[in-house]
């Protein structure tokens, strides 16, 4: 990740040299020793934004840092905070698993000479060279870049990390010389950092010195010059105080190797837990890739990622609002562990308003500033947020909430929250930060699916607008196609015919007479009957709604519709038009229209005939099957019309439901 520049104070250093994870250690250490600080006010005091410092390509310039470091001696009261958190940089707690695992392999003395290699991965502000002055000591020297200019709180906190790590390995507090300083006249801050060896080395050393002495003794007690001490009584007292010596050295070894040994497996655990649940992470983020993949609207896609969190995640309950259209509303749409008395309540008040500029609710302000929240004392956001957001976290009684914005580029979507009430955990960052994770591939899948059903919306306005010009001509057939994309989805479905099949044909049944624009008026409003050359002029509209709709680029499941809807004259016999296809040439889709389209015709009033009655016109379907029209498609819609309301008399349902608009799709 590259790092980003923030913008500096004009008056100061404006050059980016200090990593967002030092900041991160100061909140670390605030929210577990300081509780009571607003760490918001801070942030604001020093100009930064609290989605950089948990960006870990983020930089901060000289003069932020200076601000923060006074903000926070003025809310800490602690005119050496910048020391106590380098004492908690080196803690388990702000290690964190991989950290602890690295120390856990080095000695005091590897650890510091690593702290150059470590440093420069946190500052730009200074060269660090690490110097070993013996097994128990080292020289460490801080020497500013050209042109920077730091403060000595900054002094301070590198003094408090240097006694941190040696108190990792649990030695005595470590002696720290600071003969140099940069703030007292040096050019460079000089460390000298000595502690004491351990009780086993002191021991080995004893043993080196022990047994050149041992030798001395025996050498004297053979020329008799220990008197009274036999040469023999020499030996076994040296024997006995080297076994002795040795034993001790031992002991005290196995236990600085058990206690390594308790480090090194502590932090392994650790490790392995964080490996975990990284592991986990990803599968859950896999997860949710699929399962956004998958779904093609918009409350199934919200239960699957609900589901993937309730399933995954450790929090007691999670819930997603989305604003409504106009932007005024945030509303629950999905939820997992809320009473339904909880959400029922918030729903009949409408949600959370997004219209009052002034307001201060915590989900109003993650959707309105499209930043997360994280809250592990709700007792905190009182004096914060507004009564409307304290009253719904207390009526839930939650005790911990991390919100995150649901957005797409620069535009809030909705709320992505979740929180604790039973148990104890508290939330942290890598939570909030793994949500945030999340959240945005909610947001782009939501609005792919916005965008696609617009897509949709315009698309059937658009075929809604071709039906009308050619029914607009005659007053007395208007409706024909609406009716008979009724009866054609009646039959996919008595047929159980896929969803997309469906929509094909609602869209291929809606335009199936759309060549009839091309027939003249004195010929299709005629009210006797045609003669055998205007028949021929009529029967011409199928090829002509199939050449019209073939200039309109249908693609996915549309692609069929021109051929479709050009083939619905087609008999199974192959007498039928225009291309006198036979039996299962012609397409399923069409040979449901057929039907469809010959029960409208014939229950329908005419120019030159009254509407037949339904028992005339379902025999007519039946004698005809086989011949005509597709058995399956004729009893599937008999089916259909006895068992639902058609608006035609004799059906056996009831009647006047003519001015029902057709189903949207299977």
């Amino acid at each position: 990740m590259s790092g980003r520049v923030s913008k500096g104070d004009p008056a100061g250093n404006d050059a980016a040299l200090y990593n967002s994870r030092i900041t991160s250690t100061y909140l670390k250490l605030l929210r577990r020793r300081y509780p009571q600080v607003n760490i918001a006010d801070i942030l604001a005091h020093a100009g930064m934004e609290a989605h950089q410092v948990e960006d870990e390509g983020h930089w901060f310039t000289q003069s932020q840092v200076n601000r923060f470091q006074e903000k926070l001696r003025e809310v800490t009261r602690n005119p050496h905070i910048a020391r106590e958190a380098g004492l908690f940089s080196a803690s388990p707690e702000a290690l964190g698993g991989i950290g602890r695992y690295i120390l856990g392999l080095a000695s005091p003395e590897r650890a510091y000479a690593l702290v150059g290699k470590f440093t420069n991965k946190f500052t730009r502000s200074v060269v660090v060279e690490p110097r070993a002055l013996g097994n128990t000591s080292i020289e460490i020297v801080i020497t500013p870049r050209a042109g920077v200019h730091e403060e000595p709180f900054q002094c301070e906190n590198r003094m408090g990390y240097l006694e941190a790590i040696a108190r990792h390995f649990g030695y005595d507090l470590p002696r720290i010389d600071h003969p140099e300083c940069v703030f007292k006249g040096g050019s460079c801050c000089r460390y000298i950092v000595s502690w004491r060896p351990s009780l086993a080395r002191l021991g080995r050393r004893l043993r080196l010195i022990v047994a050149p002495l041992l030798v001395v003794a025996l050498g004297m007690s053979a020329q008799g010059l220990l008197q009274p001490f036999s040469l023999l009584a020499t030996a076994a007292s040296g024997a006995v105080l080297l076994a002795l010596l040795t034993a001790v050295i031992t002991l005290l070894e196995n236990r600085e190797l058990k206690a390594a040994v308790a480090r090194l497996e502590e932090s392994s655990d650790d490790l392995l837990e964080r490996i975990n649940a990284n592991y986990q992470n990803a599968l859950m983020v896999n997860e949710i890739g699929q399962a956004l993949s998958k779904e093609r609207n918009i409350d199934d896609i919200l239960e699957s990622v609900v589901d993937v969190l309730e399933r995954r995640l450790d929090y007691d309950r999670g819930v997603i609002l989305l604003a409504n259209q106009e932007k005024t509303r945030l509303a629950v749409r999905t939820h997992y562990g809320y009473h339904r008395e909880v959400i029922a309540n918030l729903a009949s008040e409408g949600g959370f308003r997004l219209d009052r500029q002034d307001s201060r609710d915590a989900l109003v302000t993650c959707f309105r500033e499209r930043r997360p929240l994280l809250v592990n004392d709700i007792g905190q956001i009182e004096s914060t947020h507004s009564n409307r957001s304290f009253a719904f976290a207390l009526q839930t009684g939650a005790k911990a909430l991390i919100c995150c914005p649901i957005a797409y580029e620069d535009e809030s979507l909705g709320v992505l929250a979740v929180d604790n009430y039973r148990s104890k955990r508290p939330l942290l960052e890598s939570d909030m930060n793994m949500l945030m994770g999340i959240a945005p591939q909610i947001g782009i899948c939501l609005h792919n699916v916005r965008l696609a059903e617009t897509r949709v919306q315009q698309f059937q306005s658009i075929i809604l607008a071709l039906v009308a010009s050619t029914e607009a001509r005659d007053p007395l057939t208007a409706g024909h196609s609406q009716k008979v994309t009724e009866y054609s989805i009646g039959i996919c479905r008595e047929l159980g015919l896929p969803h997309e099949y469906t929509e094909m044909i609602r869209v291929a049944a809606t335009l199936h007479d759309y060549g009839k624009i091309g027939i003249y008026d004195a010929i299709l409003k005629k009210p006797g009957r045609l003669t055998s050359e205007e028949y021929e002029v009529v029967k011409t509209h199928a090829a002509k709604t199939r050449e019209i709709l073939q200039q309109i680029h249908f693609e996915g499941i549309y692609r069929d519709v021109p051929i479709i809807a050009g083939a619905h004259h087609e008999k199974i016999d192959g007498t039928g038009y225009p291309n006198r296809l036979r039996g299962e040439s012609i397409p399923l889709g069409a040979r449901i229209i057929a039907v469809a389209d010959v029960f409208e015709a014939l229950t329908s009033k005419r120019h030159y005939r009254e509407p037949m009655a339904y028992q005339e016109v379902r025999n007519h379907l039946i004698d005809n099957s086989g011949a005509h029209f597709d058995r399956s498609c004729v009893d599937a819609l008999i089916r259909y019309c006895e068992s639902n309301d058609c608006g035609v008399p004799g059906t056996g349902l009831s009647e006047g439901a003519n001015n029902r608009p057709p189903p949207a799709g299977g």
